[in-house]
């Protein structure tokens, strides 16, 4: 890469725009999502509008998972507010969660030989109180026979899913590092790439903050300009590519120095994602 810092497109915080005027949005939005609910024939326990019951339950056909008010914020600013287009964001979550997570989550021994490669990490947060992820690129290898995508599939939720139960209570987002040094054509994924994006983007909305893109070699520009196309607007602002040399210093505007990874000279230890509680600290 080159000397200086060079972003996908100027990484920004999206302000929340549901705030005030926006509530009232949000809350004619969440009693339309009640009536088109009740009409798919899904169960919500309670009024999704009353912010005084802080989490729901949808339940289908035995599996169950949590729904609040932020998860719904989170649906409409993804699509700007627009009521119609987060309702039907919303809708095919609901369904994409029944038909791919039947049991409610993702076990350990579905996903058992994306966990072996070692190659995600969760520790620290930055200063914003996001935790932190890593994820090192040169650690994945592609399963080449068939299945190999969906079996990758399942370890993202099965990583996002962590990422969300260990989310500090009232924060949403979370911020990923990208280490790409080392990356080789054994580790290019292309397919499961895109399917890791689209289950980010469409299933887990407004949860990523920021990423940063780390010890870029050349070689995974040519892998890039296929993904770009795939990565939506508001995913793109949040991605930042570092320059080598100023790591660090990229690192320190957004994490203390105590919360950086050990690799990045900073003072938090790694801790692989299958080895974190549940619980937020």
């Amino acid at each position: 890469m080159g000397d200086s810092v060079v972003t996908a497109e100027m990484a920004t915080e999206k302000k929340d725009s549901t705030k005030e005027g926006g509530r009232v949005v949000l809350e004619i939005w969440t009693s339309s999502m009640v009536m088109k609910l009740s009409r798919e024939k899904w169960v919500f326990s309670g009024s999704l509008l009353r912010n005084r019951i802080p989490l729901q339950r949808c339940e289908s056909q035995g599996a169950s998972w949590e729904v609040d008010d932020l998860m719904l914020r989170r649906f409409l600013r993804a699509r700007d507010l627009d009521i119609e287009m987060a309702s039907a964001m919303f809708l095919k979550y609901l369904k994409w969660r029944r038909e791919f997570v039947p049991k409610g989550f993702i076990s350990e021994s579905e996903v058992a030989r994306d966990l072996a490669q070692d190659k995600m990490f969760m520790q620290g947060v930055d200063k914003k109180g996001r935790p932190i992820v890593l994820a090192i690129g040169r650690k994945h290898y592609p399963h080449p026979e068939k299945g190999g995508v969906e079996e990758l599939k399942r370890y993202v939720v099965y990583v996002l899913d962590k990422i969300s139960e260990r989310m500090p209570i009232g924060q949403e987002k979370f911020v990923g590092i990208g280490d790409v040094g080392g990356w080789g054509y054994s580790n290019c994924d292309i397919r499961g790439y895109i399917a890791s994006l689209s289950i980010l983007q469409d299933y887990y909305p407004e949860r990523l903050g920021k990423m940063f893109l780390v010890h870029v070699p050349y070689i995974f520009m040519a892998a890039w300009k296929i993904i770009y196309p795939f990565i939506d607007k508001n995913t793109r602002e949040k991605i930042v590519f570092v320059e080598n040399k100023k790591l660090k210093s990229t690192l320190l505007q957004d994490i203390d120095e105590s919360q950086i990874p050990e690799i990045y000279g900073g003072k938090m230890p790694l801790v692989p994602i299958h080895d974190i509680s549940a619980v937020p600290s």
